[in-house]
């Protein structure tokens, strides 16, 4: 990622924080999870704050959980929460998914979740991955759908903010419809033994879940740094941003919101 202005769109803030720790194996892993057998060895590769990794590793005990992330901050979130819940056999440490510190046919699976959409050279991470699988390794990935993920009120149409964010991730060298594309990406990286390819919703629709939602996409979406890379990227103004951020506001207590999230995954077994 040559380009200064390309970044990790969704950064390290806390807002972004707290939707991550939101998430679990169990709601977003649960394909591969049914998969994984004590005694296993395992790498989630962009694990950041490390909430699903930490399941992950729990599956496979006694086996062995590595968790890598370009990011020193969430590593050292990953290392506090493993080590809170006495997860003994939960390894983590930085590196770069498509330069992985690990010798070839090193993991019986690796598990990557919205890593593929925010990394630029996608044949090249696909290589890694495969790389430090074992033969008949499993990988997962799982990514977003941007053109089907939505928010929704009667009071006002946030298409045009979604759009936006979409073409943020483009701008940063990301891929915001990988979702759709993992089966290709998995057969053109010579995953031939494709096990499963799927799509999924994650909705906010109740008030407790549409507050959380409501909070996170104010706090993060219109947060400084947010709001100016998508200035610097040319993709909106301050005056426009100023406006979808009032017209969340109006939506907070909308009893008809619907906030939607699209997702792909796909799981294959290395021949």
């Amino acid at each position: 990622m040559n380009d200064p202005q390309r970044k990790y769109t969704m950064g390290y803030g806390e807002a972004f924080e707290r939707f991550l720790l939101n998430r679990s194996a169990i709601n977003c892993s649960a394909n591969l999870l049914a998969r994984l057998e004590p005694g296993m060895r395992i790498l989630d590769c962009g694990c950041g704050p490390g909430a699903i990794s930490l399941e992950l590793g729990q599956a496979v005990q006694p086996g062995e959980l590595q968790g890598l992330d370009i990011e020193q901050s969430q590593i050292e979130k990953a290392r506090l929460r493993a080590a809170l819940a006495g997860c003994d056999n939960a390894y983590f440490q930085v590196g770069q998914a498509t330069d992985l510190p690990f010798e070839n046919d090193s993991f019986d699976a690796v598990h990557c979740h919205a890593l593929v959409m925010h990394v630029p050279d996608t044949p090249v991470l696909m290589a890694e991955l495969k790389r430090v699988l074992k033969p008949e390794g499993l990988l997962f990935a799982r990514d977003m759908i941007g053109s089907s993920t939505f928010f929704h009120s009667s009071l006002h149409s946030f298409e045009d903010m979604m759009k936006m964010f979409l073409a943020l991730i483009d701008a940063n060298g990301g891929h915001a419809e990988m979702g759709k594309e993992l089966k290709g990406v998995f057969l053109e990286a010579g995953f031939s033994n494709i096990l499963l390819a799927n799509t999924s919703f994650e909705c906010y629709s109740t008030p407790d879940e549409l507050l959380f939602a409501n909070t996170f996409i104010d706090e993060w979406f219109f947060a400084p740094e947010t709001k100016k890379a998508a200035i610097n990227h040319g993709l909106t103004t301050e005056e426009q941003l100023q406006r979808w951020q009032n017209n969340l506001q109006e939506c907070k207590n909308s009893t008809d919101s619907l906030f939607s999230l699209a997702w792909g995954e796909c799981l294959a077994r290395k021949s």
